[in-house]
């Protein structure tokens, strides 16, 4: 019998999945359930992850997909785990998991206000050796914990993140590897491993953090309990996976050094590869490792595009959606067919959601839109949604420029994957926003590819990261710039930079509203 699939299992944000491929990187199988995270009703904002049942959904994926496709579970090669990066699981001396939390946890505000109380400049020397800020990362949460749960405070062996948790619990093996470790901001970047220090700074404990485990290696075997709890050989081999952002960047064929990558779903990423863990000195981009070896990413996140034009949908765009409905196709079709008819730059018109990032003081003004006139042939529901179109790539652009101002280094072509890139209207505006290539892959979602590609790489069936991403990724369509609108955009860019500037001074003031900040902040 040949090994002739790769597994991966993506505990993602809002659910858990497990993806078959074969190894020219076609998805042969999926199976999916969503999960919920709970709110302790004792500690608003709180998000809690029930590692038992969530255990259970994820083995149920698991013999889900081999029994949808008929495998014999002695067919694949190898699994490897991908997942929701920040969310975090503690274990006890005896391995035993004693608390969890998702990534949109959100309790720690209070202790993320005493840290910057106890040391007003730590947060910026936490963020020039970890590459991260409070915004997102392990400490305040592990601080609150210390406050407000001493007992389990006290209980700590280990500290892991969820694609770790998977693999713990199917071979026994619990190591950390630095992708997604690295989000914890208790890392030394350039060491690609735990650097207790930045902990004992915040006056944490400095003995609970076990083994790093690099990307892409065997870390061992599914063991008897895992094969019975998921239905996997015993034997079959496990590879350290990653974070969902490096694996997702992998899975469109970003590899390299100096490649880029745009994700566009609820929120968007920027995302660049560089050679080594250098920092921004200004603190204002978040700095990872990457899934690959000896390469880092920097990533700038853009707040909420997605749920903006999903708000706008729903909000006017009734009509579309009853005729999409009626026709049998997507809202955001018909919606992408008017708004094509409106020139590059919609007449002038503007508008304000996300900032480009600035990390460590990390807020965005009042939504607005601005610039318009009371004339309804030009300023119609499609101009505005075009409008939202541009504003991101706007953004998108300004996040490109902020890493090209860290690093030196810009790209020579964008990949554009996640939801938004099914849009071709808004593959092209990023393409003239950006003025260059924009490259759209089959495989928009891309994250549990970028595992099956690890898994591979683990066991010798593909000799590096690059050529299994050259083998299995597919371009769909290359967007090439219009540099007639890229005129037109630039020039907005530069309006658009000093209208935003003003009205987060309007937020500021508290005369509007943010539409978000960083706790603390």
């Amino acid at each position: 019998m040949t090994n002739q699939y790769l597994m991966a299992v993506d505990a993602g944000t809002g659910s858990v999945r497990a993806v078959l491929f074969d190894l020219d990187g076609n998805q042969v199988g999926c199976v999916q359930h969503e999960w919920d995270h709970k709110e302790d009703p004792r500690f608003p904002g709180s998000m809690d992850f029930d590692w038992t049942f969530n255990w259970q959904l994820a083995c149920q994926c698991i013999k889900g997909v081999i029994a949808e496709t008929k495998i014999d579970p002695k067919e694949i090669a190898a699994v490897s785990t991908t997942c929701m990066r920040e969310g975090i699981v503690l274990y006890d001396t005896e391995g035993n998991e004693i608390w969890a939390c998702a990534n949109v946890d959100a309790r720690s505000n209070d202790e993320v206000a005493q840290l910057i109380a106890m040391n007003p400049e730590l947060e910026k020397e936490i963020y020039l050796q970890s590459g991260q800020t409070y915004a997102l990362g392990a400490l305040p949460r592990l601080f609150w914990i210390k406050n407000k749960m001493p007992e389990i405070y006290e209980k700590i062996a280990a500290v892991g993140m969820f694609n770790d948790w998977l693999i713990y619990k199917m071979t026994g093996k619990l190591a950390v590897e630095p992708s997604n470790g690295s989000t914890t901001g208790i890392f030394d970047l350039r060491k690609r491993t735990w650097d207790p220090s930045i902990a004992a700074k915040c006056g944490l404990r400095t003995d609970i953090f076990p083994d790093v485990a690099e990307c892409g290696s065997v870390i061992g075997e599914v063991n008897a309990k895992g094969a019975a709890d998921t239905g996997l050989a015993e034997g079959t081999p496990v590879v350290v996976g990653g974070g969902d952002c490096q694996l997702g960047t992998i899975g469109v064929g970003a590899t390299s050094v100096g490649e880029a990558a745009v994700f566009g779903g609820s929120f968007w990423q920027y995302e660049f590869n560089t050679a080594d863990g250098s920092t921004d000195p200004g603190c204002r981009v978040r700095v990872n490792c990457h899934a690959v070896p000896d390469v880092w990413q920097y990533e700038a996140l853009a707040f909420k595009p997605g749920l903006v034009m999903r708000w706008y949908r729903d909000g006017f765009c009734q009509m579309e959606k009853k005729l999409a409905e009626e026709q049998g196709c997507d809202p955001y079709d018909l919606m992408n067919k008017e708004a094509e008819k409106i020139p590059a730059g919609s007449y002038g018109m503007m508008c304000c959601f996300s900032d480009v990032m600035n990390f460590i003081s990390w807020k965005h003004a009042s939504p607005t839109f601005t610039n318009f006139e009371l004339d309804p042939e030009k300023f119609n529901r499609y101009t505005f949604y075009r409008a939202i179109l541009e504003n991101t790539a706007l953004l998108a652009k300004g996040h490109m420029d902020l890493v090209e101002e860290a690093t030196g280094n810009k790209p020579k072509e964008i990949i554009f994957a996640g939801g938004a890139s099914k849009s071709e209207l808004w593959s092209q505006i990023l393409a003239d926003v950006m003025g260059l290539p924009v490259k759209v892959p089959v495989v928009k979602e891309a994250t549990a590819l970028g595992a099956a590609i690890l898994a591979g790489y683990g066991v010798g069936i593909y000799k590096s990261i690059p050529e299994a991403a050259e083998r299995v990724v597919r371009i769909e369509k290359t967007f090439e710039p219009n540099m007639e609108n890229h005129k037109v955009y630039m020039e907005e860019y530069e309006v658009w930079r000093k209208v935003y500037a003003a009205q987060l001074e309007l937020s500021n003031q508290g005369l509007t509203n943010y539409m978000w900040k960083a706790p603390g902040v």
